[in-house]
């Protein structure tokens, strides 16, 4: 998993609230258990046409943010169904992180799972946040994981709370895998501790 540290990129602005996760990837893309290739499809009933022409108002669209790395989002982002291709679209398509005043539980586990942030915030950061979101392409908004901070396009700074364990899985690219080999060396000690005291096992 890709470490996060400290991100600077283009911001999508989307205040539409209940994003659930059937529209952040549709059903009919569950089928694939890779996580990449999915990005294509992410919001895909939101973005085409039935006949696959691009919607050309919907914000992933549009050419100010196309190359979003980082969402602002409406109250309630991934809530419905339980689906980790959720998480595997936004980070396929580019999105490092997404701020909300409120994730659905699920949803907000799987991203660290994953190696995206994602930042809850009171009503007044993200209206900030949203409006300097609208400014398109030039406006970099920086996420700063190791002191907790976003910071708008003209310097404006607002602070979040993170869990400490999330906060040091992705300071350094640990998923599960990731965590459990970093007891690498005990796991051995303890398989040759148990071959030698139990070999029938």
């Amino acid at each position: 998993m890709d470490k996060f540290t400290t991100l600077t990129g283009i911001a999508a602005p989307m205040p539409l609230v209940n994003i659930d996760t059937d529209m952040i990837i549709p059903k009919q893309f569950l089928k694939t258990i890779h996580r990449s290739g999915l990005g294509k499809n992410l919001f895909d009933e939101m973005r085409y046409n039935p006949d696959g022409t691009e919607i050309a108002d919907f914000v992933l669209n549009q050419p100010a943010y196309r190359s979003a790395e980082i969402i602002v989002a409406g109250d309630n982002f991934g809530c419905g169904s339980s689906r980790e291709h959720a998480p595997w679209a936004l980070l396929d398509f580019g999105i490092r992180a997404v701020i909300s005043t409120s994730f659905a539980d699920i949803f907000y586990n799987n991203c660290f799972k994953n190696g995206i942030l994602p930042i809850v915030m009171p009503q007044e950061a993200v209206d900030v946040l949203m409006e300097d979101a609208r400014k398109g392409a030039n406006a970099r908004m920086t996420i700063d994981l190791e002191n907790q901070t976003v910071t708008t396009s003209d310097g404006q700074s607002f602070g979040f709370d993170i869990d400490p364990f999330r906060k040091h899985c992705l300071l350094n690219g640990l998923d599960d895998i990731g965590l459990t080999m970093e007891k690498s060396t005990s796991i051995d000690t303890f398989e040759a501790q148990m071959q030698q005291s139990r070999p029938w096992v």
